[in-house]
């Protein structure tokens, strides 16, 4: 039979390289080389444990919410016993082709560990369970029923397991650990026993689209992953708090996430969840504005000046355009957050509303708030602003609304504020 050159339709997406591979059709010898070279693929761990999700470098939003500057990865992890094989998490639905490329060698698998029900990470399990019919999901009580409530999975293929329960692979002891609201209340963490390798799914991960396995200490992952912890993880922050002492003591060499890469430090990730959960804030100020005729970008830019001066830092979000996950980000540590908005029909301005909604979802530990704006005739803005805010927990500052445009003694009013809060940041400092 004349030989042809087949090309293996990876996704054009993936960050592994097209490969050609020689083969005859019905041939054995060169099918199993083509496996070989799939396998190959894989980006190992340690021994018998390897990553084999994918990795999706253009996505830009999650959730049709969260901006992907960096893209993101489905991470799954294929862990080999003498006896049994368990793969922890699948990935996005739309791409299981490249979950079930780098599984195409494998004969049977005994369990796919499911941490987290969200579509991301549980996408792939029917396609799973279909290649592997002997296969059994392991969740926790609650994940089964998130599980068969959002996709089609024959809850006889679902085994639960309790809190520090283990399972034996042969060799590998696989204990699972209940991380719950990290960030959904079923989450559990697995903790590979001979390998001291901790996967924790959505825990620790970061929206970062990368070649390499693993970082060290890298600024940009540092970023990526504050973002994620900002977007995600703040609003329970003291669940977490909880979560974090549950792996204390363990002997942890590395942490893998579902998303971003592996760390091999695991004590990088962990020291920065520690200060991002931590009761402190610092010398910072936060503010988001939007302006229509200019006066209220006017009123902002001069408060950042007088705050500035005072030695307090400032981060001005003009709302028009800015990147909601940069914003989050400069949410997570600072103190203070000043609200600037122009009054549209008495009210603040749409765009303004929201991002009040969304600083009383993530709850940051904000200590103050206030508001600076202007209007034509009439606002209740202050008022529904600070209505919308209710978790925060933080004292309201006087806020400066003026009429119309900017005046002598609106400035004047807005240099009061920043003496106020550089005096009240002065008396966290001392805490």
């Amino acid at each position: 039979m004349k030989d042809e050159i087949g090309c293996y339709p990876f996704h054009q997406n993936e960050t592994l390289k097209l490969f050609q591979v020689k083969f005859k059709q019905n041939d054995s010898t060169e099918s199993g080389i083509l496996h070989e070279e799939i396998a190959m693929n894989r980006r190992k761990l340690c021994d018998h444990v390897y990553e084999v999700g994918a990795i999706d470098w253009n996505r830009r939003l999650f959730d049709s919410l969260i901006p992907l500057p960096d893209g993101t990865s489905y991470n799954a992890y294929l862990v080999e016993g003498t006896e049994k094989t368990a793969l922890i998490d699948t990935v996005e639905p739309g791409k299981t082709d490249q979950l079930m490329r780098k599984l195409c060698d494998v004969e049977h698998l005994d369990y796919i560990v499911s941490q987290h029900a969200e579509q991301d990470h549980s996408g792939a399990i029917p396609a799973i369970l279909d290649k592997f019919p002997q296969a059994k999901v392991i969740s926790s009580e609650k994940g089964k029923t998130m599980l068969t409530d959002l996709l089609p999975i024959n809850p006889d293929r679902i085994i639960t397991v309790s809190d520090a329960e283990k399972v034996d692979l042969g060799g590998k002891n696989l204990e699972f650990i209940y991380t719950p609201w990290v960030h959904w209340p079923e989450t559990i963490s697995t903790y590979l026993v001979e390998d001291k390798i901790l996967f924790t799914c959505d825990f620790f991960g970061s929206h970062y689209a990368a070649s390499e396995l693993f970082t060290d200490c890298d600024p940009v992952v540092y970023e990526a992953a504050k973002r994620y912890y900002a977007e995600i993880m703040m609003s329970f922050r003291s669940v977490i708090q909880k979560n974090l002492k549950k792996i204390d003591g363990r002997k942890i060499v590395m942490i893998a996430p579902s998303h971003g890469p592996v760390y091999r430090q695991p004590e990088y990730i962990i020291n920065a969840y520690k200060d991002w959960i931590s009761d402190s804030v610092k010398n910072e100020v936060v503010l988001p504005y939007i302006s229509m005729h200019g006066s209220t970008e006017r009123m902002t830019e001069f408060l950042a000046g007088e705050l500035a001066a005072r030695n307090v830092k400032v981060r001005l979000f003009d709302l028009t355009v800015t990147d909601l996950g940069k914003l989050a980000i400069a949410m997570v540590d600072a103190a203070t957050l000043v609200i600037g908005t122009p009054t549209v029909n008495i009210g603040p301005h749409p765009l303004v509303f929201a991002a009040a909604n969304l600083a009383n979802i993530l709850r940051p530990k904000f200590r103050y708030i206030s508001i600076i704006g202007s209007y034509g005739w009439h606002s209740k803005a202050v008022e529904q602003l600070v209505n919308l805010v209710p978790n925060l927990k933080a004292e309201v500052i006087e806020p400066v609304i003026c009429k119309g445009v900017p005046q002598s003694k609106d400035f004047s009013a807005l240099s009061a504020l920043a003496d106020k809060i550089a005096e009240r940041h002065k008396s966290l400092t001392k805490q």
